[in-house]
C-alpha cells in the first residue's frame, strides 16, 4: 500500500508539503497541490482525513459540451475520459444544451469543484466572458482561440463549408438553401454558414439567408415554407443529425433524395453511412479532436506548456445524397 513517503517522492515535494495538500491545509502552490493529487491518484494512495465534510479526491478536469446526445460529442467525450484516465484524472462531465445561460451555470459549477483544468465547447466563445479572472488552465474544442483562451483544437468549419458548397456548385446546384441549428447558440453553424456564402460569392451565385431552427427540433423540422419561397435544388444542414432531420421533412413533402433535392451534412456521424443512399458530409475529426484537446490540456496544467492552437485536418465524404444536376 502506498503511504504519503511514496506521493511525496513521486510529487518530487516533501512530506510536510505533500500532507498539506492532501489535507487542504496550509499553504501550498497550485502547481503543487496539484502534482501530489496526481501521484496521490496514480499511487492509489487513501487518505482518512477528512476536509470540511469531504475527503480527499483525486484530481479532476472539467468537460462541458453543448449535447451528450450528439454523437460528435459523445466520441469526445469516451476519447477524453480515457486519456485522463491514463493520467490520474477524473473527469466532471457538463452540458449547455446550447444555451448560454445554461452554459455559465455549467461553468461555474465546474469551478465549484476545483479542477486541474477545463475542456470547453462554448456556444460563442468570442463574446463569451470567464466568471473569474484566475481561470485555471482551459482548452477550447472546436471553438477558434479567444484572447481569453489561446489554447484551442478545432477544425476549419470556414473552409470545410466552403468545400462542401463548392461540391455541391460543381454538380449543377445553384439554388442551395442552409439550414442551421441557431447562430447564437453554436459559433461552428455560423462559421460553417460563412464558408458557404463565401463559396457561393465566389460563383457569382445568390446567397439565400440560412434557416435557422433550434438544436432540438430535428424530428420536427418543417420545410414546406422554405421549399416554396426559395425552390432549392440542394440543402446543406449545419450538421449530420440536422441533414437526417432535412431527409425526413423532405419526404413529408413527397420529395426524394437526391431525385429532387440533394442534401449534404457536417460531421460525418457513423449514422449517415447506415441509411441508404448515403449520406454526403464533411468528416470532421471527433477522435483526433477529443485526444489532442486532452494531451493539450495535461501538457498545460503540468508541464507548463504555453497555449497553441492545433488545427485538425477535415475531409470530404461524397455520398449518394447528392446528384449531378
Amino acid at each position: 500500500m502506498a503511504t504519503l513517503e511514496d506521493v511525496a517522492k513521486r510529487a518530487g515535494c516533501s512530506v510536510a508539503t505533500a500532507s498539506r495538500a492532501l489535507s487542504d491545509k496550509g499553504a501550498v502552490s497550485e502547481i503543487a497541490r496539484r502534482r501530489v493529487l496526481r501521484a496521490a491518484a496514480e499511487l492509489g494512495y487513501r487518505t482518512s482525513t477528512v476536509v470540511a465534510g469531504r475527503a480527499a479526491r483525486r484530481p479532476v478536469v472539467g468537460l462541458l459540451i453543448p449535447s451528450i446526445t450528439n454523437p460528435v460529442f459523445a466520441t469526445s467525450v469516451s476519447i477524453i475520459q480515457n486519456r485522463m484516465l491514463v493520467a490520474g484524472h477524473g473527469v466532471l462531465i457538463a452540458q449547455s444544451n446550447y444555451d448560454p445561460a445554461q452554459e455559465a451555470n455549467a461553468i461555474t459549477a465546474l469551478l465549484n469543484e476545483r479542477p486541474t483544468g477545463l475542456i470547453l465547447t462554448l456556444c460563442d466563445a468570442a463574446n463569451y466572458r470567464p466568471p473569474v479572472t484566475d481561470m485555471p488552465p482551459t482548452v477550447l474544442m472546436h471553438n477558434r482561440p479567444t484572447p481569453h483562451f489561446a489554447a484551442a483544437v478545432t477544425a476549419d468549419n470556414f473552409a470545410a463549408s466552403r468545400m462542401i458548397t463548392s461540391h455541391l456548385i460543381a454538380h449543377g446546384h445553384h439554388r442551395i438553401l442552409f439550414v442551421s441549428g441557431s447562430f447564437a447558440a453554436s459559433d461552428r453553424a455560423r462559421h460553417r454558414y460563412e464558408g458557404h456564402a463565401a463559396a457561393m460569392h465566389a460563383a457569382g451565385l445568390e446567397v439565400q439567408a440560412a434557416l435557422q431552427i433550434g438544436f432540438i427540433e430535428y424530428d420536427r423540422l418543417d420545410l414546406s415554407e422554405a421549399l416554396r419561397a426559395e425552390c432549392p435544388t440542394a440543402i446543406i444542414a449545419s450538421n449530420d443529425l440536422l441533414a437526417l432531420g432535412v431527409i425526413g421533412a423532405l419526404k413529408r413533402e413527397g420529395l426524394s433524395v437526391p431525385g429532387d433535392v440533394s442534401v449534404a451534412g457536417f460531421d460525418g456521424i457513423a449514422i449517415g453511412r447506415l441509411i441508404d443512399p448515403v449520406l454526403t458530409t464533411i468528416e470532421m475529426p471527433d477522435v483526433s479532436m477529443g485526444a489532442a484537446a486532452a494531451s493539450l490540456l495535461l501538457d498545460i496544467a503540468e508541464n507548463h506548456a504555453p497555449a497553441r492552437h492545433l488545427d485538425i485536418p477535415f475531409t470530404m465524404r461524397p455520398g449518394g445524397t447528392v446528384r449531378a444536376i
